[in-house]
């Protein structure tokens, strides 16, 4: 999934080597079962279900498989609930910005870029949930589940040591965090990454979790400068242009599915916007760094919350 995963068991006590052992193998599963939906998600490789799909956009339907199905109808409601803010079918723009490996400053053409906008939207993206098939309605349309994927691959993986015994813990792929449980029956803490800084252990605020999961989209990662502005990887499918709504964006929520599927779209909407959309879902709350460097703080985690220094400022 392009990112560093983190499994962790928390104990009250320190454990049996055998108990250790033990407990090890639970951790190695729940990696080995994100490994599993990463194999039917990525676009990395030619025999996923989502590389399937992409060969077949303007021809054919592709079956899928369940969890791939249930990814893909998530994300259709997000790009509902948002008006389109988050839409998979972004994936249109590939090879026209460089934010991954090949990064590289260069900006893509307007004329390429106008000729694929069209090619991005969710509406075409036609699922039968009977036979649990995708179909793209036009040729050189494709979708890229990396703005969901994740986060519904942390909640399985909690399921897994759930289901084997683990009843406190954590489980974190780059930014989507889910905490579950307690750390020695007090809620965890989490910290939120000060978007501007240097150091990415500084933290600019700091919210106390407790079964909850924690998203964080931010336009630091994967980004670069030119000419005094910032470009980075997480586009606008409205312009095809790195958003410009807030500088980072931190998603409380019930399940990491959820706080996956919020964060960019807050992040493309900005405040004023975005901050509703996180308040209709249940429980869900944010906290935003607006493009202006103002911290914005949605009701439901005001008091859970804590601004430890103001975010650094910066371009």
């Amino acid at each position: 999934m392009g990112t560093v995963v983190q499994v962790r068991a928390f104990l009250p006590t320190q454990p049996t080597p055998a108990r250790e052992t033990e407990l090890a193998g639970h951790l190695e599963a729940a990696i080995r079962e994100i490994r599993r939906l990463e194999a039917l998600m990525t676009t990395w490789q030619p025999d996923s279900d989502i590389s399937k799909v992409n060969a077949a956009a303007g021809h054919s339907k592709v079956a899928v498989s369940p969890e791939v199905y249930e990814v893909l109808a998530r994300s259709q409601e997000f790009s509902q609930r948002s008006a389109g803010a988050f839409d998979i079918s972004f994936y249109a723009l590939r090879g026209l910005w460089h934010f991954d490996d090949d990064l590289s400053p260069t900006l893509p053409s307007a004329t390429e870029l106008a000729k694929r906008l069209p090619l991005i939207n969710h509406r075409l993206i036609e699922l039968d949930p009977k036979a649990h098939t995708v179909r793209l309605a036009k040729p050189g349309m494709a979708i890229n589940l990396g703005g969901i994927g994740k986060g519904f691959a942390v909640d399985a993986a909690v399921k897994l040591l759930k289901a084997r015994g683990i009843h406190d813990g954590m489980v974190q792929a780059g930014g989507d965090l889910m905490l579950f449980g307690s750390k020695a029956g007090q809620p965890f803490k989490a910290g939120v990454r000060d978007p501007r800084s240097l150091d990415p252990s500084d933290f600019f605020a700091v919210c106390e979790v407790k079964d909850r999961a924690f998203s964080t989209a931010g336009d630091y990662e994967r980004s670069f400068i030119r000419e005094g502005t910032r470009y980075h990887h997480i586009l606008d499918p409205r312009s095809g242009q790195p958003a410009r709504g807030a500088r980072s964006v931190t998603v409380y929520a019930r399940d990491a599915t959820t706080a996956d599927g919020l964060d960019d779209a807050v992040l493309i909407l900005g405040p004023q916007r975005g901050l509703p959309l996180v308040e209709s879902y249940p429980d869900a709350g944010a906290v935003i760094v607006d493009a202006h460097n103002k911290v914005h703080i949605s009701k439901r985690l005001q008091g859970l919350c804590k601004i430890v220094h103001p975010p650094t400022p910066g371009i």
